[in-house]
């Protein structure tokens, strides 16, 4: 966040005293008035801080005060609340209270903003401030961020403000793409009050990013230009995941796919274009990635499969089971091509001798730990999907849904993105648009029950809602 406090410096130093904050103040009021769709005679409660996001509620309340809005400001720390936006909120006839008696025009607001601590703010809601927040039946709109959330991580440590929509300003802090404090933040509008911002620690890619990202065959291309993805996955025990894993990378931009392992019968009846052989992986014929690990189990024959993988000049994605057959980190890291990690949160736990709850709370810290422990890039899925590499910003999926918490859909992740990686895409935009393109197959088909198979169905349908 000190990137974000740096440029709001600069700016502030280039423009008349006043005007950065009311930049916010008119974007957080435009905000407001269309979450509350009538303001005159709407009921607003301002909880207020001591920071500028108090300051940037109050100077909103007093815009919406002027449109006819009954707006009272509750203060958490009088001694301390921004000077101009109270008297901004005064002579627009709002009213102001201190927190002993605000619990009842709380509890009545149609609105409630929460401006109560900004960026800087660490741990959870003091007591006053939670108890207020406890009495809000109205629609809940943060300033900035939620507060009680670390903007910086993600994390969330003590009781923290739940928003119906969070208007934040300049940039998104990664605080509002990760989980935890995701679950937080509600529906999300940026503001833009001008800051110049140099690379970010965390990025978001939208339709337009994974469109010029995607594969697009040429005039000349044939099935062997446009890459051949290697699949091993699936046994006696999961023929299921072989299947799964094909055809998530039948959709995935490669020309072709050879199948390697004991399901072969079941994905040719399935996709009868696979190429398919019992192995081992070294005697598969040539490929431009390799995707290991969904229900291989861990026996003499995924041991060898592993290992034939790994010593493989091409990109290796390693999922599932295979994650548990990985060799100490500094082997991995001795690898000359590219290696891909896909795990979930206990497999992250698992491969960084944790725990799931540590990974789970601090999903950041994680997955940039993976990706310089083991010189890979490293995908962490779960209800925010990250992607990180030791030299470029994380990426946080902004699409996905929790509908896709259901068997097998890791599998169809994994086979999405070894095609993308075998049709040419870098490990971190294999990675990030796959993630992109599976969340948004499943939004296609939610909100409802869905089944891995129809994720990976409706892949096609995302692939040209972006495209197009």
């Amino acid at each position: 966040m000190e990137k974000v406090r740096a440029a709001e410096r600069e700016l502030m130093a280039r423009l008349p005293d006043g005007a950065l904050m009311a930049r916010a103040a008119a974007g957080l009021a435009a905000a407001c008035a269309g979450l509350l769709g009538r303001v005159y005679g709407a009921r607003v409660a301002l909880i207020v801080g001591s920071g500028d996001n108090g300051g940037d509620a109050l100077y909103a309340g007093a815009r919406l005060a002027r449109r006819g809005a009954g707006v009272s400001a509750v203060l958490l720390a009088p001694e301390r609340t921004h000077p101009g936006g109270l008297a901004a909120l005064r002579a627009a006839g709002g009213r102001v209270l201190t927190a002993g008696d605000g619990t009842a025009a709380v509890a009545r607001a149609d609105l409630v903003v929460d401006g109560i601590v900004g960026i800087g703010g660490k741990g959870g809601l003091r007591p006053d401030a939670q108890a207020l927040m406890r009495a809000a039946t109205g629609t809940v709109v943060a300033v900035d961020l939620p507060s009680g959330i670390d903007a910086d991580t993600g994390e969330v440590t003590g009781e923290a403000v739940r928003a119906d929509a969070t208007v934040t300003f300049g940039a998104y802090k990664p605080g509002l793409l990760i989980d935890p404090a995701h679950e937080h933040a509600g529906a999300l509008r940026l503001v833009d009050i001008g800051l110049r911002l140099p690379e970010p620690d965390i990025e978001a890619l939208q339709h337009a990013d994974v469109a010029a990202l995607l594969p697009r065959p040429a005039a000349e291309s044939d099935k062997y230009r446009r890459g051949v993805v290697g699949v091993v996955a699936g046994s006696s025990r999961y023929p299921g995941a072989a299947v799964l894993t094909v055809a998530g990378a039948l959709r995935g931009g490669a020309g072709a796919i050879r199948y390697v392992g004991p399901g072969s019968d079941a994905v040719i009846a399935r996709f009868p274009e696979g190429l398919v052989t019992a192995g081992p992986p070294r005697k598969a014929g040539r490929v431009q990635a390799w995707v290991i690990g969904p229900g291989v189990g861990d026996d003499e024959g995924a041991h060898q499969a592993m290992a034939d993988v790994l010593a493989s000049d091409v990109p290796a994605l390693i999922d599932a089971d295979a994650l548990h057959l990985l060799p100490p980190a500094g082997q991995l890291r001795a690898r000359e091509a590219p290696t891909l990690l896909t795990p979930h949160a206990g497999e992250a736990a698992a491969l960084l001798g944790t725990t799931r709850e540590e990974v789970e709370s601090s999903r950041l810290a994680s997955v940039r730990a993976l990706a310089d422990r083991y010189g890979a890039t490293a995908l962490l899925k779960g209800s925010t999907t990250l992607v990180a590499t030791p030299s470029h910003p994380v990426r946080a999926n902004p699409t996905g849904t929790g509908w896709l918490a259901t068997a097998g859909s890791g599998d169809v992740l994994s086979g999405l993105t070894g095609s993308l990686l075998a049709a040419g895409l870098t490990p971190h935009n294999a990675a990030s648009t796959a993630a992109y393109l599976h969340g948004l197959a499943a939004r296609h088909l939610a909100p409802r029950p869905l089944t891995s198979i129809e994720v990976a169905s409706a892949l096609t349908a995302a692939w040209r809602d972006v495209t197009g």
